[in-house]
């Protein structure tokens, strides 16, 4: 670790600089990777109304997936410094996967049109964020810190909403989606400056490649969040 450290430092500025921009080059390539596989898994289904049906009424094989999902997720970040950067971008693929499967029920409750649409919405609104989190010398650290504390607010009140359904409707569930955009707008700013930091103290190339996948993991996540919600605003349910 520390030859590799000195290894580092001994770079110039210009050789650092090219270190780093390969790094969030990576981090961008796989979380581009893992949102094209999730949208590519997710319409093959939906669009095969029957099997989209399956997945959706079969309450054992919906919840399975779903807990499969969060055990892929949770274990990818909990055990990533005793994985291989091979196996850490094997689960992060499969977690895709996986969210494809029970994304594709979406196509049962809104237009694929709409769903079209909110997704290159969301690929724009993306872009331009992670690029100013990307390019602003201005410490995002107390913005992190406030939409983390949002997300645990709106993770709370969805729970409640399971059990109290109508707290998700009229212009309760409108403010949710409100500050659910804003909460993930501010996340994806943030993850994406967070994420160059950690680049620039990643001395080992197997380091740098680990981090490149939970980088890449976090971005993912943020794009996914941003999508539900601008379709919950604008997608076109199906009659």
């Amino acid at each position: 670790m520390e030859s590799n450290q000195r290894k580092y430092s001994s770079l110039d500025v210009g050789s650092r600089t090219e270190v780093q921009a390969g790094f969030m080059t990576r981090v961008y390539q796989w979380m581009s990777i893992g949102v094209l596989l999730t949208a590519g898994i997710s319409t093959y289904i939906g669009t095969n109304e029957a099997l989209a049906t399956t997945i959706a009424t079969n309450r054992g094989l919906f919840w399975v997936l779903i807990i499969a999902q969060f055990g892929v997720v949770i274990g990818l970040s909990a055990m990533i410094n005793r994985m291989t950067a091979a196996m850490a971008l094997g689960l992060f693929m499969l977690y895709s996967a996986l969210t494809g499967v029970t994304f594709s029920t979406i196509f049962l409750i809104y237009t694929q049109a709409s769903i079209q649409s909110a997704f290159f919405t969301t690929a724009c609104g993306f872009a331009g964020l992670s690029a100013f989190g990307f390019i602003t010398k201005k410490d995002l650290g107390p913005v992190g810190t406030f939409c983390s504390m949002g997300l645990f607010g709106l993770i709370g009140y969805s729970l409640l909403s399971i059990f109290f359904p109508s707290m998700m409707g009229g212009a309760a569930g409108l403010v949710f989606s409100l500050v659910g955009l804003l909460i993930f707008a501010g996340l994806t700013a943030y993850d994406t400056q967070k994420i160059k930091l950690m680049g620039q103290h990643a001395y080992s190339d197997e380091e740098r490649s680990k981090l490149t996948v939970i980088g890449a993991l976090t971005l993912y996540l943020d794009f996914i969040n941003l999508f539900l919600i601008i379709l919950r605003f604008t997608g076109d349910r199906r009659r």
